[in-house]
């Protein structure tokens, strides 16, 4: 099928299109009633919830739903022509090279025993039949326009030799080889780092335009379709609840999912003590259990009995503006611009002593420089280098950072995972540093206890919830026989606002926010003083985070607990921190009260992840600061500052003294920075994010 030339309709017209999975038990219906269109050069995003049907569209789009998917109802026109009626040979030819998907995970696109070069050659070759000469050349155009450093070494390379965010660039690469009309993109950068994740938001923009392709930018993220999209669609239990153009939904939504969405999500101005997040109640309803009426019905603060719940609610136009639908009943007679009922307010609480303190922390790991065969010399990776800090009782202190910065490595030597190459770790006073976890004692280990990223891979499958908590109730020795550690397992459940009824549940009969609570209540089962958070809510919905993140602050009120919380989402850092620790190649490049690290003076990278930040606020105005270059490795680490390698500020001080001294620590009254711009240099920096009154 040849490519049609400049067409005039819709690039993607879906209408009314409804998807079914069929079990031996029932249908599952995925997706319902689902209209959405994609103009030639226009970004339409698609929010909404996991398991709400926004991949599921997409797969119906590419015709991709396995053996037990199946369109029911409605269709997907591509240029005009229904794609039900092409044949498999023309669908064949649409697939990669009219329309090309880019998936989360990059590593499930690429061969890794095959060579970059050939596998973006490849396409071109298959579905125009052009020669081999002809697609190195373009594979070579492609790696270049989506910025690669030395596109020859990186077609000859093989993916595991690239980084996350270069290998997310070459699916980029090999999903614009044919220069396709219409790109989907299914959560593309949830796997990356802020930094690299908004050099490739910024990539897939500047191609859209060079290339004019049109895209539907699946995310959940609200504030990066925001920076991408012309035009968005609010997805809700498989329905489309809410369409218009970006400006008109964020400033005039006319859906009660999707000011529940906004209310959830820590944008400037909320705060863990005056104004906390509001999560959305109730959960997301199962495709076979959806209720009468409209679906978000059950969740929302505007439901009317009798009305709400009595017909199947259709989108329609807002106030006559053909360009903004809403599927709600009651949109006119809802005053939405009211504030909301604010959540439960509480006063802050002042941290209390000094817990933990780590003096001059160094963890450095030997390694064969040949890994594979061993032998030969070997190499020191610098993972941590001079860690200093002090946390406190009842104090929240994040440590921020991108993949590869030790954060996760300071975390096991703190749990006794690994021990310290040098410097201490007091635990009220004393030392634990070069103590592992099996020869440390029962109170020490509970009093330190870890909240992973993942709460799937955490829970054992084949225990009940109970059990999981009763088993480590028995570890710290708490209680003197069963009864006891029922009654407390109990209470935990009741801490973490889990039904006591979920004690005799399996894992896999609960949600991931679900799971997640499970583990924050294993974590206090032995009353833990120090709790690591380690990307705790990073793997969970926008919704499901809030109301996770507030039983952390909850808990931590009430049980003073001292929360290290690491992260890379700096808008939930700025919500729930009382300070901020940044790190950059096992360095501590700045540390300050919250308040401190968000304003100028910042150091350069400081100020670079505040840029990156993707914020779902309309009348924000950011400063554009976009990192070159990924983060060195921590093996052979630059001379002098770890940073200057990237830092835009690098010019400013005078006899390259960046490059060949490590930067003394800056004390600007209690807030350090490890920098060595002058006073004046840090006075003449803006602020890199500012509201548009100001």
């Amino acid at each position: 099928m040849a490519k049609l030339g400049d067409y005039e309709g819709p690039i993607l017209e879906i209408d009314r299109l409804s998807i079914s999975f069929f079990t031996r038990l029932r249908e599952i219906p995925a997706v319902m009633d689902f209209s959405v269109s994609v103009a030639p050069g226009e970004a339409v995003g698609l929010v909404g919830e996991s398991g709400c049907g926004k991949s599921t569209v997409a797969l119906g789009v590419m015709r991709d739903l396995g053996v037990n998917g199946r369109i029911v109802g409605g269709s997907v026109k591509f240029k005009g022509r229904d794609m039900a009626e092409m044949s498999d040979a023309e669908l064949r030819d649409v697939r990669g090279n009219e329309i090309a998907m880019i998936y989360q995970e990059p590593m499930a696109s690429l061969n890794p025993a095959m060579r970059i070069g050939k596998q973006l050659m490849e396409v071109p070759m298959i579905h125009e039949g052009i020669s081999e000469k002809a697609a190195y050349q373009r594979a070579l155009e492609v790696v270049t326009d989506v910025k690669l450093p030395d596109p020859e070494r990186i077609l000859k390379s093989f993916p595991h030799q690239l980084s996350g965010g270069q290998q997310q660039r070459i699916v980029i690469a090999m999903a614009l080889m044919s220069k396709p009309s219409l790109l989907i993109l299914d959560e593309p950068t949830t796997a990356l780092d802020v930094t690299v994740e908004a050099a490739v938001v910024d990539l897939v923009k500047d191609l859209g335009k060079k290339y004019g392709t049109s895209m539907l930018f699946i995310s959940h993220n609200l504030g990066l379709v925001l920076e991408t999209c012309d035009r968005i669609c609010v997805m809700y239990s498989g329905e489309a609840v809410e369409r218009g153009d970006i400006q008109t939904v964020f400033n005039n939504m006319q859906h009660p999912y999707t000011q529940a969405l906004f209310r959830s999500i820590p944008l400037p101005g909320a705060n863990k003590n005056e104004r906390p997040l509001i999560a959305i109640p109730g959960n997301f309803p199962l495709p076979h259990e959806r209720p009468n009426g409209c679906n978000f019905g059950p969740r929302c603060d505007y439901f009317e009995a009798g009305r709400c719940d009595s017909e199947n609610i259709l989108m329609r136009d807002v106030s006559g503006d053909a360009s903004h639908e809403t599927r709600c009943l009651r949109y006119d007679e809802i005053d939405w611009t009211a504030l909301p009922d604010v959540g439960t307010q509480t006063t802050k609480t002042e941290p209390g002593r000094v817990v933990l303190k780590m003096d001059k922390l160094k963890k450095y790991y030997e390694v064969a420089a040949n890994a594979l065969f061993g032998g030969g010399e070997t190499r020191v990776v610098k993972a941590n280098e001079t860690l200093s800090f002090e946390a406190r009782e009842s104090e929240t202190l994040a440590i921020v950072g991108e993949s590869g910065c030790g954060k996760s490595t300071f975390a096991k030597v703190l749990m006794g995972l690994e021990t310290a190459t040098d410097g201490q770790i007091l635990l009220d006073g004393k030392n634990i540093e070069d103590i592992p976890i099996e020869k440390r004692s029962t109170q020490t280990i509970a009093d330190i206890q870890m909240v992973f990223q993942n709460p799937f891979d955490t829970l054992n499958p084949s225990m009940t919830v109970g059990r999981q908590i009763i088993r480590a109730l028995e570890i710290f020795g708490h209680g003197t026989n069963d009864g006891e550690r029922r009654e407390e397992m109990l209470r935990l459940l009741d801490l973490v606002k889990l039904p006591r009824a979920f004690a005799t549940r399996m894992p896999r009969q609960l949600s991931g926010g679900q799971k997640q609570r499970v583990g924050i209540a294993r974590a206090f089962a032995g009353g833990a003083r120090i709790v690591v958070a380690d990307e705790p809510v990073s793997a969970l919905d926008v919704s499901v985070q809030a109301a996770v993140t507030d039983l952390l602050m909850e808990i931590q009120r009430e049980q003073k607990t001292t929360l290290l919380f690491i992260s890379h989402d700096l808008s939930i850092v700025r919500y729930l921190s009382d300070r901020v620790m940044v790190m950059y190649l096992g360095h501590v490049v700045e540390l300050g009260t919250t308040e401190e690290v968000f304003s100028p003076p910042y150091h350069p990278y400081t100020e670079a992840l505040l840029s990156a930040v993707p914020i779902a606020d309309t009348k924000i105005i950011k400063q554009h600061i976009v990192l070159e270059g990924d983060v060195p490795s921590a093996m052979n680490p630059p001379p002098g500052c770890p940073f200057q390698t990237r830092c835009r500020w690098k010019s400013q001080v005078p006899g390259n003294l960046c490059e060949k001294e490590v930067p003394p620590i800056r004390d600007l009254g209690g807030h350090q920075i490890k920098c060595h711009l002058s006073d004046e240099k840090f006075a003449e920096m803006e602020p890199v994010i500012k509201t548009a009154a100001e």
